[in-house]
């Protein structure tokens, strides 16, 4: 049986979806983001696409810890934002996810019960509408080898599952992949077994 631990959970692709209170309408958009300044580029085009919004409040997690992640109100009274699009996030254990909530202002305010309502909700059905994947956590490792031990190499690559993330072939080779973290222990003894390979982990995380 797999384990959970050795996996995490996010979004397949992006989705819309829209909630309306009192004349007021509130656009909720999630995307799959992998980095902060992926996530900027999105709002600056949500800005650009919905210049007349009057707030256009966001929530995201990014890692498959979800320990980057930041949330907004942008203006409407705190905690009723930015909190409850974050909160549909951590209910679903979403990551690399962001929502943003774009709210054009009906005329009738709503009160925090109903802002917070409100941008749940859209966040909520946006996020339903969408599949969720799962993705196995990932350890980075630097290989720097031979060129004649390619092959080799390679082939525990497959056999591991690995993703390449880039790779350079000259008179030594130099690869960097990403080992699923149930893989991690068996791949290591395996790259030991070769001569001549030097394997140097990049990316630190937490177990």
């Amino acid at each position: 049986m797999e384990s959970e631990a050795e996996y995490y959970y996010t979004i397949g692709k992006a989705s819309t979806a829209e909630f309306k209170d009192r004349g007021s309408r509130f656009l909720a958009f999630a995307n799959p983001v992998v980095t902060r300044e992926q996530f900027k580029i999105q709002l600056q085009l949500l800005k650009k696409e919905h210049p007349k919004a009057a707030h256009h409040c966001f929530a995201y997690r990014i890692g498959w810890q979800g320990l980057d992640f930041r949330m907004s109100d942008d203006g409407e009274p705190s905690g009723s934002a930015g909190r409850p699009i974050m909160g549909q996030l951590e209910s679903r254990q979403l990551v690399d996810t962001s929502v943003i909530v774009v709210r054009y202002f009906g005329g009738t305010l709503l009160g925090v019960p109903g802002l917070i309502n409100a941008y749940k909700s859209a966040a909520a059905m946006a996020l339903q509408t969408v599949p969720v994947i799962r993705k196995p956590i990932e350890w980075e490792y630097a290989l720097d080898f031979d060129y004649t031990l390619t092959n080799d190499v390679m082939r525990i690559i497959r056999q591991s599952q690995g993703r390449m993330i880039s790779q350079e072939h000259q008179l030594f080779s130099q690869i960097r992949v990403g080992l699923p973290r149930a893989q991690v222990a068996l791949a290591l003894e395996k790259f030991r077994e070769l001569q001549g390979l030097t394997v140097k982990r990049i990316n630190v995380q937490q177990n």
